[in-house]
């Protein structure tokens, strides 16, 4: 199997830490609303680094990703109003950043990448690591560049819908309810997406995955 699988059941202790967050961050929101602008500078403290993931991982460019994390948290804030609570403010955050990357995506058309090194040792499959470890390392680095460079011809076949779930649950590691928020799609919807890429990474990929 090309990737692994997340799918944990959510206890119900999970389920109150993240009402008890969502509280948190609501608090955090009114302040703001208010005027009190480094109750913003909280909030962009406790989720720049994985705003900003996303949006790297779905370019590939430092400093575009950068520019680009900075400009959705101005969006953010200027839209702070129309956060209603419905969600958790994470949520609503990352619809904001989806919607912009993918909006700089498809203006731009640059071309974008996908890093093995930040995918555990199940996203690519076990047999693929067991058989990497038999080579030493000049053979391995060599095996892995061109790895590396067979997947980034793949991803960039793939619809940026389809990249973009790869990139959350593979990467971001959030579950499929929360792609689906994110997303405004059903869970199944989000299943189906991943199934699709998942099936034509593996397609692609399968002859330097299982020889």
């Amino acid at each position: 199997m090309l990737f692994g699988s997340k799918s944990i059941p959510i206890s119900h202790k999970e389920v109150s830490e993240q009402e008890a967050i969502q509280a948190e961050e609501w608090v955090w929101v009114t302040r703001v609303r208010e005027g009190d602008r480094g109750a913003f500078d909280i909030l962009i403290k406790r989720y720049r680094e994985r705003l900003y993931g996303m949006v790297y991982h779905m370019m590939a460019n430092m400093a575009d990703a950068a520019d680009l994390t900075q400009d959705i948290f101005i969006q953010a804030f200027r839209s702070i109003h129309s956060f209603k609570g419905k969600s958790s403010f994470f949520t609503w955050l990352y619809r904001i950043g989806v919607n912009k990357t993918l909006e700089y995506i498809r203006h731009n058309k640059r071309r974008r990448f996908f890093s093995l090194q930040a995918m555990d040792g199940q996203a690519v499959g076990e047999d693929f690591w067991r058989f990497t470890t038999i080579h030493d390392n000049a053979e391995k680095h060599a095996y892995l560049h061109e790895l590396q460079e067979k997947l980034n011809e793949a991803l960039q076949k793939l619809s940026n819908k389809h990249r973009m779930v790869v990139v959350l649950y593979e990467l971001e590691n959030m579950s499929h309810s929360e792609i689906a928020a994110i997303l405004k799609c059903s869970e199944g919807t989000v299943r189906s997406r991943l199934h699709y890429a998942k099936s034509q990474l593996k397609e692609f990929l399968k002859e330097y995955a299982h020889e």
